[in-house]
This record gives structure tokens, sequence and C-alpha cells, in this order.
């Protein structure tokens, strides 16, 4: 199997995309949590069934961006193992290294797509609900 070069400045071009990422991952944790936060007031003066299920759906939503981060930021340490590997001129380890970064960065954008689905999924039965009660009226 022959395994290309690799060189210091290749794990270096994953540091602007997982910061991106993290960035967005962030972001998305921050609406989440405001809408959790909010929900929760709501269901604590008027509780109802409905709410608790998109409560629930959001903790499900927030431990996957927990994972999606989790894995992003393990892509970045990892990167920056296999750079100091590659410094010392360890370039086998760095490549196994780095290969595994990949990986992980794969995993967590794996983990933003399940998270993107679920969030499509609990925003077109808000669009449905809308639509029957107003085709009720």
């Amino acid at each position: 199997m022959n395994i290309p070069e690799i060189t210091l400045t290749t794990p270096a071009l994953l540091f602007p995309t997982v910061s991106l990422l993290l960035v967005a991952y962030t972001n998305r944790f921050n609406a989440i949590s405001s809408l959790i936060r909010s929900m929760s007031a709501t269901y604590k003066t008027t509780p109802n069934d409905k709410l608790m299920q998109q409560i629930e759906s959001l903790r499900t939503r927030v431990c996957i961006i927990r994972n999606m981060q989790a894995f992003a930021v393990g892509s970045l340490f990892l990167c920056i193992i296999c750079m100091f590997s590659l410094f010392a001129g360890e370039v086998f380890l760095g490549k196994v290294i780095f290969g595994i970064s990949l990986i992980s960065m794969l995993v967590s954008l794996g983990y933003s797509l399940q998270e993107i689905l679920k969030s499509v999924y609990a925003l077109n039965l808000e669009l449905s609900e809308l639509t029957v009660k107003h085709q009720k009226d």
C-alpha cells in the first residue's frame, strides 16, 4: 500500500475548516439552548404533552451537537499531534494520526447531518400542524 507523502502543512489545512465548523456548531448549540430555556419557562406556566415532546426532541439534538463538537475538537487535537509527530520525524505515525483525524472529522460531519435531519423533521411537524389548523378555519 503506497501512502502519499505528508508535510507539516497538510494537517494545517484542516485548521480553518475545523474552526469554521466549531463556530457553526456553537451557534446551533446557542440557538437550541435559548429555545430550551424558553420552552422550559413556558412549560412551567402551562404544561402540555406537545411541548414536552419538543423539549425531549431538543434534548436529543443537544446530545448530537455535543458529539459533533467533541469529534471536531478531537480532529483538531489529532492534527496538532500529527504536526508534532511530523516535526519529530515520525512520518508514518504522523500519517496514521492524520488519517484518524480525518475520520474524526467525518464522524463530526455525520453527526451534523443527523442533527440537520432531526431539525428539518421537527420543523415539518410544526408546519403540518399549522396547515391543519389553517384548513380547519
